[in-house]
């Protein structure tokens, strides 16, 4: 078992605009978005399944096309290999999980 601060872990910037605390599990990462206003996610895919859930702000999330304007405890499934972007509308909170977990994000 392991318990985290997430006030003890340092923030990543990894896309402009899109500061990230990570915990990572044996088969899951959760990132904990910070996002500012204006802040553009380009269109990307990945082979992992995410779950975002909006904690606070608006965020506008495109999913294979189809856009949808999330607010707090808006909860979207992105599956495995779907193309997504997105734009933050006003600064937001946001929880992605990911299966499996991302590497990338250390």
């Amino acid at each position: 078992m392991a318990f985290y601060t997430l006030t003890e872990k340092e923030a990543k910037e990894l896309i402009p605009g899109f500061h990230g605390k990570f915990i990572h599990s044996e088969h899951m990462t959760m990132a904990y978005w910070d996002i500012k206003k204006d802040s553009l996610l380009p269109e990307h895919s990945h082979p992992h399944e995410q779950v975002a859930n909006v904690l606070e702000g608006e965020f506008e999330l495109v999913v294979n096309g189809e856009a949808r304007r999330l607010g707090p405890g808006t909860v979207a499934v992105i599956p495995s290999g779907v193309p997504h972007s997105g734009k933050a509308i006003t600064n937001c909170r946001i929880l992605d999980i990911f299966t499996p977990k991302r590497e990338e994000y250390t």
